[in-house]
């Protein structure tokens, strides 16, 4: 069975995501919650800052076509082998998409500037509450809670590491290092895997670029994380012995 790692669109996991206000949001708060709503992901967005950390536990792939981005490869179907029972993998580093979640920044306008974002909530989300035992205030008095701050500058991060890794991903892709690639195997139970759909960086081709190039991605550290990339892609095998340990059927995507 062959499963394609595309680039998931935003927002992947929100429902109903709405910018924070205090008038409407006032009487919200926020409960704690675990990883569960990620345990059927197959992949997971990635931003350039994150490759180091990142290749440490999953293959970090480029999704298909002119404008797929980033992405950590979290099972080969419909199964996150890195959850179980909505608790990630210990000593595992959580990718940031994850860890902003139900927060994310929104545009106001169809057009919008950097300053006309706002933090959004999926007021949707399982830990979205009124009930004010075990859970977090969104605002204290008129003003946002020193949480709800935090989030917005761990989102606000986050979208600006974003817009570096689309300008990465338009240079690779301009200089044709990124070539398609397909992933099969076989688990010890006789089934058959194949991933397709995705891109890896050519080492050959990342080597015989221009000089020129070659300084101007390091100074960007976009040949550091091409590199972190290239490395990411032994924790292949040890993904598949993973999935190959939870012994149960392969699931479909979508």
């Amino acid at each position: 069975m062959a499963t394609t790692p595309t680039a998931p669109r935003q927002p992947l996991f929100y429902v109903d995501p709405q910018p924070l206000n205090l008038q409407q949001h006032r009487e919200i708060r926020l409960k704690n919650g675990n990883y569960a709503f990620t345990s059927e992901a197959l992949a997971m967005p990635a931003v350039f800052g994150e490759f180091a950390d990142l290749s440490r536990h999953y293959p970090v792939l480029f999704a298909g076509g002119d404008d797929g981005g980033p992405i950590a490869l979290l099972g080969v179907d419909a199964t996150n082998v890195f959850v179980t029972d909505g608790v990630w993998a210990a000593d595992h580093y959580i990718p940031a998409y994850v860890r902003r979640h139900p927060f994310g920044l929104m545009a106001l306008t169809p057009d919008a500037k950097p300053e006309e974002y706002a933090l959004a909530l999926d007021v949707a989300s399982p830990r979205v509450t009124t009930d004010a035992t075990e859970s977090i205030a969104l605002f204290e008095g008129e003003e946002p809670s020193a949480f709800v701050k935090e989030m917005l500058n761990f989102c606000s991060a986050y979208s600006a590491d974003a817009l570096v890794t689309i300008e990465m991903c338009r240079a690779l892709r301009a200089k044709g290092v990124l070539v398609d690639r397909r992933l099969d195997g076989t688990l010890p139970d006789g089934q058959k895997i194949g991933i397709d759909g995705f891109q890896v960086v050519d080492a050959q081709k990342l080597t015989d670029l221009d000089a020129e190039t070659i300084v101007d991605w390091h100074r960007r550290g976009w040949m550091s994380a091409c590199f972190f990339h290239l490395a990411s892609m032994q924790r292949v095998s040890d993904l598949m012995g993973l999935r190959a340990k939870i012994n149960a059927p392969i699931k479909n995507i979508g």
